[in-house]
């Protein structure tokens, strides 16, 4: 029995005390009510507080209520005892086939349990990752790329539809800047005072240069200045472009939509939302400047869009992308930034109202912090390629994607990560991806044992064979993969899936030293093989789900 069939269970009951008079209360106010593990499993299989939270409705105490519960669902199939405790909470236990029915439901549902509805009919767009084309990707966007992405996968797999949204900030003076940057080094010059350094310029001003020649035009470094600047800008900016999106990839972190913020300015998004702007009432003319009205939805000052030279401030285009968003459709535009911009919540925050809609709902900022690589109990801080930073690409090369997906989306957004490389790159349990993914290959390591030994799961099953209690503990964690899948996506917590299958992969490993799926010597095959098989099987399907959420493969082997 799921919780979720249990719930329904319960619903039944209330309802049926409704229409016999013994619960007063009316009949469209049965709630379905919430079923959750007790704190500790001596109390039971299952815990509900509905009797609290019905009580004075009712008119009668939560104690009494729940007194008056306990023989009705102590009736219900597959309930073994209920019993009342504390103020009211009712704690049930189930019979070991209907808990045992778990694993059954697991194997018949496959890729889909976990799955469901809760966000179907929302449309979110998600940005992450969004780093300035000047440059590979640092581990911040290494963070995001691999945050963003699973929680895309979990929003998805509670049926909303998701827009993977990567941002191109190829607008302003960073631009400017990397252009100079690539001209200086093709001119054999010292990088620029505010320009970027590192290998991957020269290489970048290298291939700009061969381009240029092989398609039979001066090579940009004999141009005039500005002539040559737009050459490398052009180029150089389409190559990191390029090289950026093929980093991403590489790392499982691919995107639906790739959005430039010079379409905004060429295209006159701008223009276009502050129009909108005005006619809301929001924009207000002073100083030979274009002002929105952000105080008024508590930003601390208002917020100029048109600079008084006829410059479109910076945040002018985020207020003409927001818009755009909500004009494809997006129903919550939530956006994944570094801890450098918590200063924008407050500006951002009173845009979106402006416009008419609501923050927290329509807009969602999640902000994130740092991450530092250790090696050798000393920090990483170099880059051959890019010079002062450590890139995606550093981190891959040194723990592969998995471990580098894993480890970074395994820790809250808003807490700072400290990578061992050592660890991470080990094969030991200590390693938090090789000890999930460790445990996926013994389930199925245990499948290939059992059918060596004629253990098979067409011999049929028999739930009640599943008696001990490693058996009872383990369905109990499996039980709770549906909510926790749930409670990521509407918390926009990703970390809890990753938490989840650590705590799964203990309990099955513990579960393994304590029970067996193949017989001893010449014994025979029983149920309880037969059951235990199937158990191992769902735990098998579930690893696989929740690193399948988390953009991590699931190996047969290890």
């Amino acid at each position: 029995m799921t919780p979720e069939e249990l719930a329904e269970a319960i619903r039944t009951v209330l309802a049926a005390a409704v229409q016999d008079g013994s619960l007063s209360l009316p009949a469209e106010e049965v709630p379905l009510p919430k079923v959750e593990r007790p704190r500790s499993r001596e109390h039971g299989d299952w815990a509900t507080n509905v009797a609290m939270q019905l009580a004075k409705k009712a008119g009668t105490s939560p104690r009494a209520l729940a007194e008056t519960l306990v023989d009705r669902l102590a009736q219900v199939d597959g309930v073994a005892s209920v019993e009342v405790a504390g103020p009211g909470f009712l704690n049930i236990r189930l019979d070991a086939g209907a808990a045992g029915e778990l694993a059954r439901t697991i194997l018949q549902a496959g890729d889909a349990y976990g799955r469901n509805s809760s966000l179907a009919g929302q449309h979110v767009n998600l940005e992450y990752v969004s780093a300035n084309p000047t440059g590979p990707v640092h581990l911040g966007g290494a963070r995001w790329a691999a945050v963003g992405d699973s929680l895309a996968r979990i929003l998805s797999a509670c049926g909303a539809r998701v827009t993977r949204e990567y941002y191109f900030n190829d607008h302003g003076t960073q631009i400017d800047r990397f252009a100079r940057s690539l001209l200086a080094a093709a001119r054999g010059q010292e990088t620029p005072e505010d320009g970027y350094g590192g290998a991957y310029i020269a290489e970048i001003a290298a291939k700009v240069t061969a381009d240029e020649r092989a398609a039979g035009r001066p090579e940009p470094a004999t141009l005039p200045d500005a002539e040559a600047a737009e050459v490398f800008r052009a180029r150089g900016v389409e190559l990191m472009f390029a090289s950026i999106k093929a980093e991403l990839h590489a790392f499982s972190s691919d995107f639906d939509v790739f959005f430039h913020e010079d379409s905004l300015h060429e295209s006159g998004a701008v223009t276009k939302a502050i129009g909108k702007l005005r006619e809301r009432g929001m924009i207000e003319d002073r100083d030979g400047a274009t002002w929105l009205r952000t105080t008024e939805f508590g930003d601390d000052k208002d917020r100029v869009l048109i600079k008084s030279d006829g410059q479109a401030a910076y945040f002018a285009a985020d207020v003409a992308y927001y818009l755009d968003k909500r004009s494809r459709g997006a129903d919550c535009a939530i956006y994944l930034l570094g801890a450098d911009h918590h200063g924008y919540i407050g500006r951002m925050m009173a845009m979106c109202a402006a416009f008419g809609d609501e923050p927290g709902k329509n807009m969602q900022i999640l902000i994130g912090q740092l991450v530092n690589l250790v090696k050798n109990g000393e920090p990483v801080r170099m880059s051959k390629r890019a010079g002062t930073i450590v890139t995606l690409e550093d981190l891959v090369s040194a723990v592969g994607v998995d471990a580098a997906r894993y480890a970074l989306a395994r820790v809250s957004m808003d807490s700072m990560i400290d990578i061992d490389l050592d660890v991470l790159a080990s094969a030991s349990n200590e390693n938090p991806v090789y000890y999930v993914q460790y445990a996926h290959a013994r389930t199925r390591n245990v499948a290939r044992n059992a059918a060596a030994h004629g253990v098979s799961r067409e011999a049929g099953f028999d739930p009640a064979a599943l008696d001990a209690p490693a058996d009872s503990q383990l369905l109990g964690v499996l039980a709770r993969f549906p909510a926790i899948v749930a409670q990521a996506a509407e918390m926009r917590e990703q970390h809890r899936v990753a938490r989840y299958l650590e705590e799964l992969a203990a309990a099955y490993h513990t579960w393994y030293a304590a029970t067996r799926v193949t017989p001893r010597g010449d014994d025979a095959v029983d149920a309880g093989h037969v059951a235990r098989l199937w158990l191992n099987d769902a735990v098998s399907q579930v690893l696989a789900n929740g690193l399948g959420l988390l953009g991590v493969s699931a190996p047969e082997r290890m």
